[in-house]
């Protein structure tokens, strides 16, 4: 089996052989029946079933197409536990017993392939060090991305003065309601804009937060950067374990790191923390 393709290449190419295909499945089948409708070549109602046949035919393809790219992207990548946790982040599987999951369309020769593939993961990935990262990792918070939220913050209160003032009962209600949203998250953003402490530092010897005070790798189990929610509410975090039971978990998304940088940042330390010790 050749093992020389990444993750991100494998995610890629995923998204590229299911996700397009059930994406046109899903707006081309009622863009079609829209077209013919227009013609008179077919009823109004039309419209309707080919919303169904195209979600239908969607979930087909992805049933069918999924597992073909399982197979290969699990016979190809190195890390597949990092493949299986990108590819369930970027909703192309599900969770293992999820109930969607259960649809995938695997025929006898697939399952074969599939079962012997779970020996790989009795492996543990792989992961190079990044030599250009320097000896002590500062992160802050991100002065573009909170300066914009302020000005989103400022905006909906500016929006809420408008209809406070605008005579009737409804609008005085929603004027309220938007001014102190505006004023609060406009404090909140102020406060992590003009904040320039760090709020994680990382190196070969271990972590600090600005809630969790340093811990050595040797008392940190389980690092990891995660997401949770889905869409634009998505979040994520560093999560990890110290001191055997305790646990620490910081929202990232506000600071000037995205999730891939810190996956690589806390690799890369832990992996010269392990050099130092050998």
């Amino acid at each position: 089996m050749r093992e020389q393709i990444t993750v991100d290449k494998a995610i890629k190419r995923g998204h590229l052989i299911v996700n397009v295909p059930v994406f046109i499945a899903i707006i081309g089948c009622p863009a079609l029946a829209l077209y013919l409708s227009k013609q008179n070549l077919i009823p109004g109602w039309g419209i309707g079933i080919a919303f169904l046949i195209g979600s239908v035919l969607a979930w087909l393809i992805w049933s069918f197409m999924i597992t073909k790219w399982r197979i290969w992207a699990f016979e190809n990548v190195r890390n597949v536990h990092e493949l299986k946790k990108r590819a369930i982040q970027e909703k192309l599987i599900w969770n293992d017993g999820n109930i969607f999951e259960k649809t995938e369309i695997r025929n006898t020769e697939d399952k074969s392939k599939l079962k012997k593939l779970e020996k790989k993961f009795e492996q543990e990935d792989e992961y190079r060090e990044d030599y250009s990262l320097p000896p002590k990792m500062k992160i802050h918070y991100s002065k573009i991305y909170n300066y914009a939220e302020l000005g989103v913050s400022i905006l909906i209160t500016i929006g809420g003065v408008y209809f406070f003032f605008q005579g009737t009962t409804m609008n005085y209600i929603l004027g309220v309601i938007l001014i102190g949203v505006g004023i609060y998250n406009s404090i909140k953003q102020s406060q992590k804009a003009f904040n320039n402490e760090p709020q994680i530092i990382i190196d070969s010897k271990g972590i600090q937060t600005n809630n969790v005070e340093f811990k050595s790798w040797s008392n940190i189990e389980s690092e990891e950067v995660v997401q949770e929610g889905y869409g634009k509410s998505a979040k994520s975090y560093l999560t990890y374990f110290y001191d055997e039971e305790e646990f620490e978990k910081i929202e990232i998304d506000s600071l000037n790191v995205t999730h891939r940088e810190l996956e690589n940042i806390i690799r890369t330390y832990r992996i010269r923390n392990n050099k130092n010790y050998r």
